[in-house]
């Protein structure tokens, strides 16, 4: 079996999700008491955001190179960047290190592409809904359409992501107002 690199805390939240379904994936695959090889390093999230904000995206490419190249040492065979948004640095962090990254948007497509999937509406922070890290790679590596929400919907996106969704909360009115964009997003023509 080979051991998965996990760089994660961009948030905490959201790597526990991927630790959690790499496990229970594994476990699905070969039963018994089987789990997951993992070695993973979790960054302070707090200093990335800020970063991101002040849109210093060079100096978090550099902290997560870093942190990368911490976990291809731990015995990584390969490795997973356990957030969207940090994709921004993905030729970066690929540069610094000699094991390869799977890419979240090319992992996404392929999913897409075997459910016959064309057209996605994208949810994620402002960077990734906005920038081309993400949706450009869908569209310009794998042919697929991607549709955003308005401008107003994506600050209500990124900020429920920042204020509720990384501290491991989610709010009724941010529910409904969620539910409100991706039907918007489905009457613009998205599949999923």
């Amino acid at each position: 079996m080979k051991t998965i690199g996990l760089l994660g805390g961009m948030s905490w939240e959201s790597t526990a999700s991927y630790y959690k379904a790499l496990n229970e994936g594994v476990n699905r695959q070969l039963g018994g008491l089987h789990s997951a090889k993992i070695a993973m390093l979790s960054v302070d999230f707090d200093e990335i955001e800020k970063l991101q904000h002040q849109g210093n995206w060079q100096q978090t490419a550099i902290i997560l190179s870093q942190t990368a190249l911490n976990v291809e040492k731990a015995g990584a065979d390969f490795l997973l960047i356990c957030t969207n948004t940090m994709h921004k640095v993905y030729e970066e962090i690929s540069a610094h290190i000699n094991i390869p990254i799977l890419h979240i948007a090319d992992a996404t497509a392929e999913r897409l592409i075997s459910d016959g999937v064309k057209t996605v509406g994208l949810l994620g922070t402002g960077f990734t809904m906005q920038q081309d890290f993400y949706k450009g790679r869908l569209k310009d590596k794998h042919d697929i359409t991607v549709i955003v929400p308005s401008e107003s919907e994506q600050k209500v996106v990124h900020e429920v992501i920042y204020n509720e969704l990384c501290k491991g909360e989610f709010k009724p009115k941010s529910k409904a107002a969620y539910l409100s964009i991706v039907e918007g997003l489905f009457v613009q023509g998205a599949e999923v």
